[in-house]
């Protein structure tokens, strides 16, 4: 893009309207792309060459509100799950508690797997309401602004434990 970087326009985007969705179309798959444009608030990215029905349930998905994520970055956060470092607090080896409740880290396995508030709502058999409070929740104790940045966060910070991961309708 002549004169700004997709990165950029996220974030001028997201800025206004934090609640617009944004599937970001890129020629790259870096690792330190995919961690800025969470950053800056994407729900995801495709690679250029994508296949045009690919390419349409990206943009379904993210506009009802799930993430997109291509196979590379996918296999990263797998592979970020698998192995989960302990958070830390400054320079002490204290592990922190992790502060989200069994049905919370249940609701975030699930959103980082990339499902919607309506799919949770039917896996776990509640109300697509009771999804949106306890995700207001998650992103209320985690201090983070979207599900994109909870469902990085708790990949990060090993929040939420494997075998919730495996939760699948």
């Amino acid at each position: 893009m002549p004169g700004i970087g997709g990165i950029e326009a996220c974030r001028h985007i997201k800025q206004p309207h934090p609640g617009i969705p944004v599937l970001i179309l890129t020629s790259h798959s870096h690792k330190s792309l995919i961690e800025r444009l969470i950053s800056a608030g994407a729900q995801g990215y495709c690679l250029k060459g994508i296949a045009a029905e690919t390419l349409v349930l990206a943009i379904r998905s993210v506009a009802a509100g799930a993430s997109w994520w291509d196979q590379a970055a996918t296999a990263e956060i797998r592979a970020v799950f698998a192995n989960p470092e302990p958070v830390k607090i400054g320079s002490k080896s204290e592990v922190l508690e992790n502060p989200l409740t069994k049905r919370e880290q249940e609701i975030l396995a699930l959103v980082a797997g990339g499902k919607s508030n309506q799919e949770i709502a039917q896996i776990l058999y509640i109300a697509p309401g009771t999804v949106r409070v306890h995700v207001h929740a998650i992103l209320q104790k985690l201090e983070v602004r979207d599900r994109t940045q909870a469902a990085v966060l708790a990949i990060q910070k090993g929040l939420v434990a494997e075998e919730l991961l495996a939760i699948e309708p």
